[in-house]
């Protein structure tokens, strides 16, 4: 696919700190067609987020952040759907092919972990929960499998969507929260 060209005026901002799941399915959206867009980095690590200055852009203080213009949008799915309006001439329909789009989206989140967050953060986890998250991660994939693919190589069909590259960027949480599992219990 062609890149488009807008003129400088016209490049979207976009907010984003590629740790965040939500963060990658919109930088991943963008750069798979070829839509232009400038990255700001935004440090969630550091705590960029809570600065004066992204309050300004953002009063929920979270990311991702789209900028285009004088319009500013947050939340993954909504600035998804907003790429693929402002693009319509050159996006094709399979990547937002209706508008329920927004519920399979959500459906996929089912991939979180919560209960893993402690572990991140560096604090203790009682076995029994960690065996139950594990145990939820397992049926999450499965019921990605089982019910949303179905033996398609799509969750809506048999072309990409955006319900696709929001469930691939939770996926690839699954081997960064085993391999620090594994490093926390093994140590």
């Amino acid at each position: 696919m062609k890149p488009l060209q807008p003129s400088l005026s016209d490049m979207i901002e976009l907010y984003l700190d590629l740790i965040s799941p939500p963060c990658r399915a919109v930088f991943l959206f963008a750069k798979a067609l070829g839509i232009p867009f400038e990255f700001k980095y935004v440090d969630l690590n550091a705590g960029q987020q809570y600065s004066s200055e992204f309050g300004k852009l953002n009063i929920v203080v979270k990311i991702p952040v789209m900028k285009d213009g004088g319009f500013t949008l947050s939340e993954s799915t909504a600035i998804l759907k907003y790429l693929v309006q402002k693009y319509s001439g050159s996006v094709a329909d399979h990547w937002f092919p209706h508008a329920n789009l927004r519920g399979h989206c959500q459906k996929v989140f089912l991939l979180r972990v919560r209960t893993l967050f402690p572990v991140i953060m560096g604090l203790e986890v009682p076995e029994v929960t960690m065996d139950a998250a594990l145990e939820n991660m397992k049926q999450s994939l499965n019921l990605l499998e089982e019910k949303f693919l179905q033996n398609k190589q799509f969750i809506l069909g048999d072309k990409i969507s955006v319900a696709d590259v929001v469930a691939v960027v939770e996926i690839m949480q699954v081997p960064q929260l085993l391999s620090l599992l594994l490093f926390v219990f093994l140590d």
